[in-house]
């Protein structure tokens, strides 16, 4: 790793994400802090908040330093909305919320504000349609028929939709529907066109009496969550087969066994939990958020053992920030803060798991990695209720103790302590593999701003290879070609052994590996279950049962490919293709036209459209004005490939609807309205210079087209998955996410 920063240890890619997603940027988009700048301002706002509870300047000072070392060395890092707000007027701190939805219209579009409202601050929500009435049963006020929780499930799409574009954090949402409501087989299937819920995870809530019936084959009662009468019995394994079919093709629905969390709930006098967050991993109450923080656990090992005295220390300045940030926050509604505050919940994993059986030697999949598990996670768990107890004492227990199970066992400031939450962009950060997941690939390519392609290589294996003289850079392009080593002769088998990634670790002991974690964790794991592509159904099956009988609070799993695979197999036939060869028109020596101005978050973008004799489009050349690089030769791309088009016959408006609303992580608004990207900026530009041609008919047609493939459309990223929409990596899928290893890119937030 390159040391940069006075003193700060940062990967390139961990700078590049930083500069991404992180630092500070004034409005014209430049960056105007450092990283240093970054970690000192999240330390000094959150050790702030011991003034609160009666600390001198000098202490708070102190508290200053020991946070500061603590984030830059590594150690530990909160979660992303905590580095992004810390001390910044926004200082939305919480990575998620569970909000209820009640079965009225008021309480629906009261959930859909609140979801509003924490997205634009930097939240994921988690939502139960539980209580919804089912489709076709009777609206009392207006003796109307109802629609059902899958229909409200889009109106919360549409705004994710429309909320997530302007921030630096993606909204992201959990979809939780019980498993005993009538419309749950239209829930299990409603992603089966991937192009609808592009902003939801989904979740089915399995109860024991299910779980009890699938494993006896029996029928279960399906009840009315109005009338809590039972409207029908079906077949419980009938509902698991689907699930599983489900899960099989595209990796959702995921699986949430609910009685076993709330189980497991440590204030059930308040109320049952109903839902999680985003990614599965922390079940709430309705109107609680929590926040979340990682110990990188590659720091914890010295000369080849656990650094138990480190971890100790980490684990109890850890608790002590992730208490202070409840303070330090602002909260998006009064209700979530009042509830937050009254249960103090807290949620301290861990990453770089992978990296520390690597320098231990221990391989992923076998018992010693498991034994470690549980050792390493009941450490954390109980020194992290000891710094817990001791701020108690300092501080207070939470003020709904006394309605907690550790009432009169265990003087707690915090209900839960630990949670294992997906790691994506802290691990790049961090230079560390994400969360328990093992290794996703040993070598990896990397697209960087100016289109150059880099070999990402795993530290611990090339410095295994450079020990025993093995290393080269052929062969870490040999390796990036499938990012695994297991089929180089030349590399011993004891290396082979250590260094596995996810695909050449078995589905038993990607769920073993969870369940040795979730002993130990108040909440639960995010975490994916990585199935080879002709992995079967039965496969799936196995997973499932086995996360149950081992005690997981959930599962999630994807079989490589098939997202890739369902555009294939979705939708109808393809028509036949002509086999009449499109050739483009020749140019003319002199061609007149008209130079746009659009305004884009990668600067001016000055696009020029060129017209033939009849005064329609014939050419695209594009120019930005202050970008250079990867941003620039993709304009100049997307104009020679549309020019191609339009040479060739292609009707402009087919190129406008194609490039339209394509979305970046940077839009701006200017005097043209809201532009997405540069692709959309193109798009609008050409538009422009077609209204003239296009009756008014024509456009109340188009207009009506549009919206109604507005209503369905997704984001190339969600349906295609196979490459990062932000800087052309891979995509990889871990702790029940699509995370790009490359930019930080997260489906998830």
């Amino acid at each position: 790793m390159e040391k940069i920063f006075q003193g700060l240890e940062l990967t390139n890619n961990a700078i590049e994400v930083l500069k991404r997603r992180y630092l500070k940027k004034d409005e014209e988009g430049r960056i105007i802090e450092t990283p240093e700048e970054l970690f000192r301002r999240v330390a000094t706002s959150i050790a702030e908040v011991d003034a609160l509870y009666g600390k001198t300047e000098k202490e708070v000072s102190k508290t200053k330093e020991s946070f500061y070392e603590l984030i830059t060395s590594l150690r530990f890092l909160p979660n992303s909305p905590t580095l992004m707000n810390a001390g910044t007027p926004l200082g939305q701190l919480s990575a998620c919320f569970v909000l209820p939805v009640e079965d009225s219209m008021e309480g629906i579009f009261d959930a859909v504000k609140y979801a509003a409202i924490i997205h634009k601050s930097g939240g994921g929500t988690g939502f139960s349609f539980s209580r919804l009435r089912p489709k076709g049963d009777v609206v009392g006020s207006t003796k109307g028929i109802s629609s059902g929780p899958v229909s409200f499930m889009s109106v919360f799409d549409a705004a994710t939709e429309a909320v997530k574009q302007g921030g630096r954090r993606r909204g992201a949402n959990m979809g939780l529907l019980r498993v005993d409501h009538p419309d749950i087989i239209e829930f299990i299937t409603c992603k089966d066109d991937l192009t609808r819920f592009t902003n939801f995870n989904i979740s089915v809530g399995l109860t024991e009496e299910f779980m009890k019936a699938v494993i006896n084959d029996e029928e279960y009662n399906l009840i009315n969550p109005r009338s809590g009468r039972v409207v029908n019995r079906i077949k419980a394994k009938m509902v698991f087969d689907l699930i599983v079919h489900q899960a099989w093709k595209n990796g959702e629905p995921g699986i949430v066994f609910l009685d076993r969390i709330n189980a497991a709930n440590p204030t059930p006098e308040l109320g049952e939990i109903e839902a999680t967050n985003p990614c599965g991993e922390q079940p709430l109450l309705p109107y609680e958020s929590c926040n979340l923080g990682s110990i990188n656990l590659a720091k914890m090992v010295r000369e080849n053992s656990v650094d138990w005295d480190v971890l100790k220390d980490t684990v109890w300045k850890a608790v002590h920030f992730l208490d202070n940030v409840i303070d330090a926050n602002k909260y998006p509604l009064e209700l979530i803060e009042r509830n937050t505050k009254a249960n103090r919940k807290i949620g301290l994993g861990v990453m770089g798991w992978a990296d520390m059986l690597i320098q231990l030697k221990i391989p992923y999949n076998s018992k010693d990695a498991l034994s470690l598990a549980e050792s390493l996670m009941k450490f954390i768990l109980e020194q992290g209720r000891l710094a817990s107890m001791h701020l108690a004492k300092e501080r207070g227990t939470f003020p709904n103790y006394e309605k907690s199970i550790y009432y009169d066992k265990m003087p707690l400031r915090n209900a839960t302590i630990t949670t294992i939450a997906p790691t994506g962009t802290l691990s790049i950060i961090a230079g560390c593999s994400s969360g328990i997941e093992p290794l996703f690939a040993i070598c990896f390519a990397r697209n960087v701003m100016d289109g150059t392609r880099l070999i990402e290589v795993n530290p611990y294996f090339k410095r295994e290879m450079e020990k025993l003289g093995l290393w080269s850079e052929e062969l870490a392009q040999k390796i990036a070609e499938s990012g695994s080593i297991q089929g180089i002769d030349e590399i011993p088998q004891d290396i082979k052994r250590v260094f596995v990634t996810a695909h050449e670790i078995s589905p038993s002991d990607h769920v073993r590996m969870q369940a040795a974690f979730q002993q130990f964790v108040d909440n639960a794991v995010s975490k994916t279950v990585n199935l080879p592509n002709d992995a079967t159904e039965d496969d799936v099956r196995e997973v499932y049962l086995l996360a149950y009988r081992l005690g997981c609070k959930g599962v999630t799993v994807y079989r490589d490919g098939s997202r890739q695979g369902q555009v294939i197999q979705k939708g109808k036939a393809q028509p036949e293709v002509s086999q009449t060869t499109l050739k483009p028109r020749r140019r003319p020596e002199v061609l007149r036209g008209v130079t746009r101005l659009m305004k884009t978050g990668c600067g001016n973008l000055y696009i020029t459209i060129n017209k033939d004799e009849k005064n329609r489009p014939f050419e695209v050349f594009t120019n930005i004005g202050k970008a250079g690089g990867c941003a620039a030769s993709q304009a100049e791309a997307i104009g020679r490939l549309i020019s191609l088009a339009l040479r060739s016959g292609i009707e402009p408006k087919e190129i406008v609807k194609q490039l339209k609303g394509i979305s970046c992580h940077t839009p701006v608004w200017s005097g043209n309205g809201k532009i997405t990207s540069c692709s959309d900026a193109i798009a609008k530009a050409i538009e422009a210079e077609l209204r003239d041609f296009i009756s008014e008919k024509e456009e109340k047609k188009e207009s009506n087209e549009a919206a109604e493939e507005s209503a369905h459309k997704s984001e190339i990223d969600i349906v295609h998955y196979g490459a990062c929409p932000e800087c052309g990596g891979a995509i990889s899928y871990e702790e029940g996410c699509a995370i790009c290893h490359s930019c930080g890119f997260t489906k998830c937030g």
